[in-house]
């Protein structure tokens, strides 16, 4: 339950907090960030630009997602053209964004709504819902930012803000039904002769707020429009929320990276579409195992037509998944410029290594490998 501890009395007209959605409101309409994907004050959100945000936000920041946003819009323009590319252009142009399933999911989902719904996105969340790729998090987002519809959804900025507010003491993620039931108290009305609820505008304010001013450390609690009835303010102890259950690690796994030239060419392959990385360009590796040793992953190593010993680099690649950290020795080798790929591999000039599908890792690979 959220706790209702308060050091002092608050004001008889806010004792419920009935103010705090107008409160938040006149703070974001004169402290609103300007992102790429938000449209200016009293512009229609765009659902593509909206479903496009929220899709490479997950798990990743405002500054790395900004370039790669635009890029996106700039090559596709609407829901349609994306809807009409190829997955390879997708992972392609998305490579080094890391969490490559949004990635497939976010171009299956266009191919949805163009070939679907016209090229139009659903305007409900349950609609929204039905799209691949789109969880209750992000339903809740596009439906009340692009569609005004009356909902709030909780990311991890709302997550803090809410929890510090009422002093939520349950730990995540097991808290999150209560946090999102009192995030929905903080949904603004509508302007005086607007019909619009601006439920998209509340979320953007606590998004705001929770980023700009009611930060994981040192919130800036003297600036925020809602300090005068925060819980955990009153009681001091505004860090520890939102409180957080013990994170597990998974063991980590380790494995070997092989770095093959063939004069001014890397020999590399297409990950498999379903799992880990799916889809997406790397060298060839041995299998990342938590008990592999380097003898193992040796023998795993691709064949060539002269190929006459591998030679292994000093140091490690290291790189952590949601799931595990990974070590990977990287051995290299180089063959003849005219020798030809093995078998579901090929080669590909290392000058246009930069277009390739290459995730994080196989970059720290390749450079690692090739001193670059």
């Amino acid at each position: 339950m959220a706790s209702t501890a308060h050091k002092r009395k608050l004001p008889e007209k806010d004792q419920f907090g009935a103010d705090r959605p107008a409160r938040l409101l006149a703070w974001y309409d004169r402290h609103r960030r300007a992102l790429p994907w938000r449209p200016l004050p009293g512009e229609h959100a765009d659902p593509y630009r909206v479903w496009l945000s929220e899709i490479m936000l997950q798990q990743t920041g405002v500054k790395t997602v900004g370039p790669y946003f635009l890029k996106f819009v700039t090559r596709w323009p609407d829901v349609a053209a994306l809807g009409g590319a190829s997955l390879d252009d997708v992972l392609r142009m998305w490579a080094g964004l890391g969490y490559y399933s949004r990635a497939r999911n976010l171009h299956a989902c266009a191919v949805a709504v163009k070939r679907d719904h016209d090229g139009v996105f659903p305007d409900s969340e349950e609609g929204l819902r039905s799209l691949p790729g789109i969880g209750p998090y992000t339903a809740a987002a596009i439906a009340a930012i692009a569609f005004d519809r009356r909902t709030m959804p909780v990311d991890g900025n709302i997550e803090r803000v809410v929890s510090r507010l009422f002093a939520v003491e349950g730990p995540l993620p097991q808290a999150k039904p209560l946090i999102k039931q009192l995030a929905t108290t903080l949904l603004g009305e509508s302007r005086a002769g607007d019909e619009k609820s601006r439920a998209g505008d509340s979320a953007q304010a606590l998004m705001d707020l929770g980023s700009s001013i009611c930060t994981p450390k040192k919130p800036a609690c003297a600036l925020c429009p809602l300090n005068d009835d925060c819980a955990a303010r009153a009681r001091g102890d505004q860090e520890i929320f939102p409180r957080k259950a013990p994170k597990k690690t998974g063991a980590l796994r380790r494995g070997a990276a092989f770095v093959v030239v063939s004069g001014d060419r890397l020999l590399v392959r297409t990950r498999p579409e379903k799992g880990l990385l799916g889809g997406m360009t790397e060298v060839p590796t041995s299998q990342w195992l938590a008990a592999q040793d380097d003898t193992a992953a040796l023998q795993q190593a691709p064949v060539l037509k002269g190929l006459a010993r591998w030679h292994r680099r000093a140091g490690l690649v290291t790189h952590v998944f949601t799931h595990f950290p990974l070590e990977l020795v990287v051995y290299t080798s180089s063959v003849s410029a005219r020798s030809r790929a093995p078998a579901g591999m090929r080669f590909v000039p290392i000058a246009t290594l930069q277009g390739e599908a290459l995730p994080n890792v196989m970059r720290k690979v390749i450079a690692h490998g090739l001193d670059i």
